[in-house]
């Protein structure tokens, strides 16, 4: 069933708490299965693009908001995904991808971004200005980040003035975990405080006031805190719902918000259930949808090097690996340990910081190689046993590698679709 961001603080209240998924991955056949899903299951599809990976300069994928909401529009209508099941967000958008310059030349940035975004059609804008830029602290105080986070709020607002349609929902607060994952082995993560989320909220409530804002404020419908989830290169930080009791109460306090979490990869369907049930609204997830078309790319090119005498032995593995190696700038300040240890993490690393270069042509050369070699091949049962059980329905019939792709991707959708709750509505 399709279900509204603002109706999600009024179905917890009533006891019928029900999750959306975010989907933040810019890789087409994650949208693909996204949208796909989406379609099949008449569910609302949340997709969100981060201000470092689509940006009015372009952002590490090349693409602008009007660029990527395109890219999404077209895959929707070749999925037959209906206009309204999709919502487009920007996540942590603020002055973090010029952070390195003075406070307010990032900031003028990041009002050109968030103009870019509202333009292009997102409704459903996280304002993150907690980064400090040259010269500042790391981390910004309450009273700074939100003075900020209003005047990029009063951006937007003019925006969708201009372009017409739905005003933006928003979503404040920033005590999220290090993008993309953390570098080092986990062993706990602390909830955040259920006094530090209600200052939050007070602090950006009286100063969208005093900017004139009360209206856009009053359209604030999640908070994002920190759950006590979180993964890393090697290991996940499962939820614990024992340790967030305080926390909850703030969402009695304050009944205009959700949560919002962030790093919910690789928990799977308990755990975020859990999160659904305790006021957790709005799913994140990226990383883990591209670490399982990785897992199967993978799988299918150890399927192909073992069926085809011409095909080579894993040359997608080999491929990537020399991308890696020649453009190290992606994963070489998060990965460590000898070599072998490095090897490894740069394919398998639960950060999956291999996903930056799927979209080089050196990688959609090696992929579209594999995807045609094996497109109409019988592949017996037993090398979908050897290399990727859970694909056997696939064996013995003409193979679709790109659905075998999709079908990867949905299963852990599916996880977060029955989480949500959506069935038991």
């Amino acid at each position: 069933m399709q279900v509204h961001l603002n109706e999600l603080a009024r179905l917890r209240i009533e006891g019928r708490p029900t999750g959306v998924t975010s989907v933040c991955s810019a890789h087409p056949i994650v949208l693909r299965a996204a949208l796909r899903h989406g379609r099949q299951q008449g569910s609302t599809v949340l997709i969100e693009a981060t201000c470092n990976q689509v940006n009015h300069l372009g952002g590490y994928t090349g693409m602008t908001p009007n660029d990527f909401a395109s890219l999404v529009v077209k895959v929707a209508a070749e999925e037959g995904c209906p206009e309204k099941l999709i919502l487009l967000g920007g996540d942590h958008l603020g002055p973090n991808p010029w952070r390195d310059r003075p406070a307010e030349e990032a900031m003028v940035e990041a009002e050109k971004m968030i103009a870019a975004y509202v333009a292009a059609g997102f409704r459903k804008i996280h304002l993150d200005a907690s980064m400090g830029c040259k010269g500042e602290p790391v981390g910004l105080d309450d009273e700074t980040t939100a003075r900020r986070a209003a005047r990029l709020a009063a951006v937007a607002e003019a925006a969708a003035k201009k372009v017409g349609g739905a005003m933006p929902v928003y979503v404040i607060g920033t005590e999220v975990p290090p993008p993309g994952g953390a570098d080092h082995a986990l062993t706990t993560i602390e909830p955040t405080a259920a006094a530090a989320a209600l200052k939050t909220i007070d602090v950006h409530r009286r100063i969208f006031a005093e900017a004139g804002l009360g209206q856009a404020f009053g359209r604030a419908i999640g908070l994002v805190v920190q759950p006590g989830v979180e993964f890393g290169n090697h290991n996940v930080i499962l939820y614990e719902r024992n340790k967030i009791d305080t926390l909850k109460s703030v969402l009695i306090t304050e009944p205009q918000f959700v949560f919002e979490a962030h790093s919910t990869d690789y928990q799977g369907s308990r755990p975020l259930s859990a999160l659904v049930e305790d006021g957790f609204s709005i799913l994140k997830v990226g990383p883990e949808l591209t670490f399982v078309l990785r897992e199967a790319l993978y799988a299918l090119d150890a399927i192909a090097s073992d069926l085809l005498r011409d095909y080579g032995q894993r040359p997608l593995y080999a491929a990537m690996e020399a991308l890696m190696l020649e453009q190290p700038g992606n994963w070489s300040r998060h990965y460590h340990g000898t070599n072998a240890e490095m090897r490894w993490l740069r394919h398998y690393s639960l950060s999956d910081r291999i996903r930056y270069y799927w979209a080089s042509a050196e990688a959609q050369d090696a992929v579209g190689r594999l995807c045609e070699a094996l497109r109409g091949q019988s592949v017996p049962l037993p090398l979908f046993w050897q290399h990727m059980p859970a694909a056997e329905d696939f064996a013995d019939a003409p193979l679709d590698p790109e659905q075998v792709l999709i079908w990867r991707v949905t299963k852990s959708l599916s996880d977060y679709h029955a989480a949500c709750g959506i069935e038991k509505n």
